[in-house]
């Protein structure tokens, strides 16, 4: 029975990690300029923020929901504000003179920055207490195993999610060239502002 928590913790992280967002683009970007050990920092980040609003709803906590519904509009004009200011300085950014330069950036820096992004995206809490809804897991859960197992499936779901996206951006970075750098934080920088500015949209009318 317990196996059965971890493996529909699996399918739901899976799901829920897959449609392509902001971690995802910059997980993809990380991989294409500095390789996969950037794209699994970045993703097994955002699979850490997963943990967090996964044991919330499979635990049931009162308090992490009041919180996140009282503070919903200000997480998400946080979150916006991050994301258009990372967008804007990845569109300014100057084209690298190899493609191994952006490893000069402070890697635990990345991991805490993609986390904290993870964390101001309140739809992420209500998204698994519907997923957990849907797959008959009640919201309330007294055995302490079965959701640890649950989550751990959540996060090794998720993961994978992440692993494959840098499996398929790896196989094009070969491709890639110092030049190609340019576009690629241009593309990057005004998807990160869009995210951004439906953030704040979202934000100002929820406030």
């Amino acid at each position: 029975m317990s196996l059965d928590f971890f493996l529909k913790g699996v399918v739901t992280g899976f799901l829920l990690a897959a449609p392509i967002g902001p971690i995802g683009i910059l997980c993809i970007r990380g991989v294409l300029l500095s390789g996969r050990r950037r794209g699994y920092i970045i993703g097994a980040s955002g699979a850490c923020g997963d943990i967090i609003y996964s044991a919330a709803a499979a635990f049931g906590v009162k308090l992490i929901f009041d919180f996140v519904l009282l503070h919903q509009p200000a997480m998400r004009l946080a979150g916006g504000l991050m994301l258009a200011g990372a967008g804007i300085v990845t569109f300014l950014s100057r084209s690298a003179t190899s493609l191994d330069e952006p490893r000069s950036i402070d890697e635990k820096g990345i991991f805490a920055s993609t986390f904290l992004l993870a964390l101001t995206n309140p739809l992420t809490l209500f998204a698994y207490a519907a997923a957990f809804s849907g797959l008959g897991i009640s919201i309330i859960l007294s055995d302490y195993l079965s959701v640890a197992l649950l989550v751990g499936g959540v996060f090794c779901g998720s993961l994978l999610w992440f692993s494959f996206l840098v499996w398929f951006a790896q196989r094009f970075r070969k491709k890639v060239t110092a030049r190609s750098i340019g576009i690629i934080n241009k593309v990057v920088g005004l998807l990160l502002i869009l995210f951004g500015a439906v953030s704040l949209i979202l934000g100002l009318r929820s406030s």
